[in-house]
């Protein structure tokens, strides 16, 4: 897989994409990750990449010119069509099911603004998916295109130690995680669970099971409503 960053504010990558999951599987390539500096692309002489919105208004615009020459520059690099997604709070709720499609890609391109807005005419003259980590406001696209790309990463086989692992995170099966308890086995009077200590891999399975059932009616009870709709569907067929 390769991603494609376009940013204003390149530094900010520095530390997600050479540290942990992101920088095991770029160096055992896995997948490659480059981030643009859409000022390398623009045709202002002081690098200039916003300006001020027609019809007034506060807030600045990212420019479509550094938007198209990077487009342009990667389209006729790669040779081939990606999937273009830009990080908005207006855009669709991302969800681990929709990280899971994402990651069977070949080739994303993530635009982060960083203004009040992008020049509408970047959407207008190609095809994007509009992507949002939740119902708040961020500086800028690039925190959550970190999160956006970590999240596909760690699904790619080989990116995590386990590739069982992202088979048993939360949202994988519709339901939270169990909790999880390593050594020592008790400290401060707290004790791991003894089903833990059992060596009985179905008991365990069983337990873990409905630990996830009860900490997601608990503590999602939108996602537990979820639960309930696709196992009654999946008992019908």
């Amino acid at each position: 897989m390769t991603v494609d960053i376009l940013t204003g504010v390149p530094e900010l990558f520095d530390g997600a994409v050479n540290s942990s999951i992101l920088r095991n599987a770029l160096l055992s390539g896995i997948c490659d990750i480059w981030v643009h500096d859409l000022r390398h692309y623009t045709t202002d002489r002081h690098g200039k990449i916003d300006d001020s919105p027609y019809g007034g208004g506060p807030g600045m615009i990212l420019n479509a010119q550094p938007v198209f020459s990077c487009l342009d520059h990667l389209m006729s690099l790669r040779g081939d069509i990606p999937k273009r997604i830009y990080l908005t709070p207006q855009g669709v709720k991302l969800e681990q099911k929709h990280v899971q499609v994402l990651s069977e890609s070949k080739w994303l391109i993530l635009l982060c603004g960083h203004y009040k807005e992008v020049d509408f005419r970047v959407f207008e003259r190609d095809q994007w998916e509009e992507i949002s980590l939740g119902d708040y406001v961020l500086s800028g696209g690039e925190l959550p295109a970190a999160v956006l790309a970590d999240a596909i990463v760690r699904l790619l086989p080989g990116s995590l130690g386990d590739d069982q692992s992202a088979k048993t995170d939360s949202f994988s099966d519709g339901l939270l995680d169990a909790p999880y308890y390593t050594k020592p086995e008790e400290i401060e009077s707290l004790r791991v669970p003894e089903v833990l200590l059992s060596g009985h891999h179905k008991h365990i399975a069983e337990w873990r099971q409905e630990q996830k059932k009860l900490r997601t009616k608990a503590r999602r009870p939108d996602l537990w409503e979820q639960y309930r709709i696709s196992s009654r569907k999946r008992t019908k067929e």
